[in-house]
């Protein structure tokens, strides 16, 4: 996805993280789009020691783990798998564009590349990193996570970048299409399970940004479709992360086809290349505004 360069004042732009009030009140961090090349992993390697210090639950990158055709190769998947294996806390990866649908661009096969990712982030039901917890795991779509944690209810979907390998040939569509059915069905369950545990709160992981193109939102039609049926469903705060776009924001773009805003999502988009950080979200269940937002920029590494 292209980089969209954002100026300094904009990254301030979200509501401090507060300690949670309640016993069950938790943090757990957030991080995407990072690192694109050898600078920003530097920083990115130095970051994590440093995130280990920090009292988290667990931590969520959301997509895209490098960039251009580096982004695509075994060696890259390797070295991202044992980095975010070497976490302290359980760590949670959703697939991005980069690392999978763009690698057609590199010459390789999308498809052939989602493969091995599954082989070699999603071999087994637990999280990554060197401390892990149980997640459920949709069948045939082992990427595709749901877990809670004080009572909330968190899932990922795999939902990427750059049209969601929609319109480049059949073979590619028809695996669109069935992952947006399989996503689909998932979000639907990780909802039935809020609502017969009484969860307090959603919280919902993808990779793309739906919005950041009119192109891209006729793209993701069935996932926004899906996410506002969740929404209505589920009638409680929910949390929608993502990445793609390289801007942190808190906002709620989320609406009906006839402009109503959907008033119980909020969106939260990460920091991306070329600013090397992640975001820090305060859960307190026991409050009507379950969740507290602060973002934790590391470094700006500007290309020489």
């Amino acid at each position: 996805m292209t980089r969209r360069w954002i100026a300094a004042a904009a990254l301030l732009a979200a509501a401090c993280a507060a300690p949670p009030r309640s016993p069950d009140g938790f943090t757990f961090g957030v991080m995407g789009d990072v690192p694109y090349n050898k600078r920003e992993e530097a920083a990115f390697v130095a970051m994590m020691p440093k995130l280990d210090e920090e009292p988290l639950a667990f931590v969520v990158h959301v997509g895209d783990i490098g960039h251009g055709a580096a982004a695509c190769s075994d060696a890259t998947y390797a070295r991202r798998k044992a980095q975010f294996d070497a976490s302290r806390h359980p760590f949670i990866y959703t697939p991005g564009d980069n690392e999978w649908t763009d690698c057609r661009y590199a010459k390789a096969d999308p498809i052939e590349r989602l493969a091995r990712l599954r082989e070699v982030f999603f071999a087994t039901p637990a999280s990554l990193g060197a401390s892990r917890i149980a997640t459920a795991v949709q069948e045939s779509y082992p990427e595709n996570r749901l877990w809670t944690h004080a009572n909330v209810v968190f899932v990922t979907l795999n939902v990427p970048g750059s049209d969601n390998n929609v319109g480049y040939d059949a073979r590619n569509d028809a695996e669109a299409r069935s992952r947006d059915a399989a996503n689909a069905r998932w979000l639907a369950h990780a909802v039935d399970e809020a609502i017969a545990h009484r969860a307090p709160a959603l919280v919902i992981f993808v990779q793309a940004d739906p919005w950041y193109t009119d192109r891209q939102r006729q793209a993701f039609a069935t996932f926004l479709a899906s996410l506002r049926e969740a929404a209505r469903r589920f009638a409680k705060p929910v949390l929608f992360v993502h990445g793609d776009s390289h801007t942190f924001r808190v906002d709620a773009p989320l609406a009906e086809p006839d402009g109503t805003p959907v008033a119980n999502v909020t969106r939260l988009e990460t920091y991306g290349s070329p600013f090397v950080g992640w975001i820090r979200v305060a859960v307190d269940p026991a409050d009507p505004q379950p969740f507290r937002i602060e973002g934790n920029l590391y470094a700006i590494v500007r290309p020489r």
